[in-house]
C-alpha cells in the first residue's frame, strides 16, 4: 500500500530557488511497495515558450549517498529545469522524506529501482515525451546510475557526476586498501556480530571536527555536509550517518558487471583533482572496452562505444561537483562555476530526442 508521507511544504533546500523554474512536491511508489519523496521542476511559462515541443524531455536526478534531494541533486534538478528538461530529484528508500524502514538502509538492488521507479513516474506526467528520459547520479548515486542505464532500457542518455562505485568501496574500502580475503572477512565478521548486538546503531555522518592531518576530501565534506553551504538536518551525511549495518548488501556485491553492455549515451564527469576519480576512469574504461584497473570482471568491448564520454574538470574536487566549488572562503563567498550545466543540456538535448 502507498504511504502517506507528511512533506515539508516550505522551502528548505541549501541553494535558493530559480526564477525559471516551477516547484512542487510529488511521491511516488517502488515495485518494492516503497512511497518516494521527490521535487518536481519544471521550465516557468517564460522558458516553456522557448520550447517547440509541447511534450518534454525528463531527467530523473539522485544522490550523492547519504544525501536528500534538498542538497545537491535539487541544484542538478533546478539548473536542468531551467534548460528546458522535466527535472525530477528524490529521496532515495530510506533516506530523507521517502518511506521505508529502519531509516538509512542502502540496497543495491533497492536503489537502482529508485531510478527506475523515477522513470515510470516521469513517464506517465502528461508534459514529458515518454521516449525521452535520462538521468543524472551524483557521487555514490553515480554508480547507481550507470546499473539503472545497463538495467533499463528506457533510459536514453546518463550523466555520473563525481561517482563512486559504493561495491567496491564498501567491499574493499577506498583505493582498494582491503583488496584481500582476510580483511574482507574481519569486515563481514564485524557486520553479522553487530546484526546481534545492536543493528540499529548509526555509523555517524561526516566529521563534526576535522583534524589537520586528515585527508583533504574529509576537510572538503566537513565544508559541504557540516557548514551553511551544504547542511540540511534530513542528510544522512550532515548528521549521523548510515546504520552500521546498512550498507552490507553493497558490500558483497559488484554491481558494474553489464555497464559494459550499454547502448545509450553517458558521460562519466569527475574533478581532476577528486579523490574519487579512480572510479570513475575505472568505470568508463570497463564500459567502453570490457576491462579495467581494479575490477577483477572481464567482458567484452561495448558495442556502441561512440556515445559514451569521459569528462574531467580541471581543479576540481569531489564536492566542487557537488554545487559548482566555493572559493577559498569556504562557503562564504559566491560558488563557481566549476559544473559545465550548458555542457550537461546539450548531451541531453541531443540524445534525447
Amino acid at each position: 500500500m502507498k504511504q502517506v508521507l507528511n512533506l515539508t511544504q516550505e522551502w528548505d533546500k541549501v541553494f535558493p530557488l530559480s526564477e525559471k523554474v516551477n516547484h512542487k512536491k510529488v511521491t511516488f511508489m517502488t515495485q518494492y511497495g516503497l512511497t518516494l519523496a521527490a521535487d518536481l521542476y519544471t521550465p516557468s511559462a517564460s522558458e516553456k515558450l522557448k520550447v517547440k515541443s509541447e511534450k518534454l524531455p525528463a531527467i530523473a536526478v539522485s544522490g550523492p549517498f547519504g544525501a536528500t534531494k534538498e542538497q545537491s541533486s535539487g541544484l542538478y534538478a533546478m539548473r536542468m529545469a531551467e534548460r528546458g528538461f522535466v527535472a525530477l530529484a528524490f529521496d532515495p528508500s530510506y533516506t530523507g522524506e521517502s518511506s521505508g524502514e529502519p531509516r538509512r538502509t542502502a540496497s543495491p538492488d533497492i536503489n537502482t529501482e529508485d531510478f527506475m521507479a523515477a522513470v515510470d513516474f516521469l513517464s506517465k506526467q502528461e508534459n514529458v515525451d515518454a521516449g525521452r528520459i535520462g538521468i543524472i547520479g551524483i557521487c555514490g548515486w553515480g554508480g547507481i546510475a550507470l546499473n539503472a542505464a545497463a538495467a533499463d532500457t528506457r533510459i536514453k542518455a546518463t550523466v555520473a557526476s563525481t561517482m563512486y562505485d559504493m561495491t567496491r568501496v564498501s567491499g574493499n574500502d577506498y583505493n582498494d586498501a582491503f583488496d584481500v580475503e582476510e580483511a574482507r572477512h574481519r569486515n563481514r565478521d564485524m557486520l553479522s556480530r553487530q546484526r546481534l548486538a545492536n543493528p540499529m546503531a548509526m555509523a555517524g555522518g561526516v566529521l563534526d571536527t576535522v583534524p589537520p592531518q586528515a585527508p583533504q576530501f574529509v576537510h572538503d565534506y566537513h565544508d559541504y555536509y557540516k557548514t551553511p553551504r551544504g547542511y540540511h538536518k534530513r542528510s544522512g551525511n550532515s548528521n549521523d550517518g548510515w546504520r552500521v549495518i546498512g550498507t552490507l548488501g553493497y558490500a558483497n556485491s559488484r554491481f558494474l558487471y553489464y555497464i559494459n553492455e550499454i547502448r545509450s549515451a553517458v558521460i562519466v564527469m569527475h574533478g581532476a583533482e577528486a579523490h574519487s576519480r579512480y572510479f570513475g576512469e575505472a568505470a568508463y574504461h570497463y564500459m567502453v572496452e570490457g576491462k579495467a584497473e581494479g575490477y577483477k570482471f572481464v567482458g567484452e568491448p561495448n558495442p556502441h562505444p561512440e556515445n559514451k564520454q569521459l569528462l574531467i574538470i580541471p581543479d576540481a574536487s569531489h564536492c566542487d561537483l557537488y554545487d559548482g566549488g566555493y572559493t577559498e572562503l569556504k562557503g562564504k563567498g559566491e560558488p563557481k562555476n566549476m559544473i559545465p550545466w550548458d555542457t550537461l543540456a546539450e548531451f541531453f538535448k541531443e540524445n534525447l530526442k
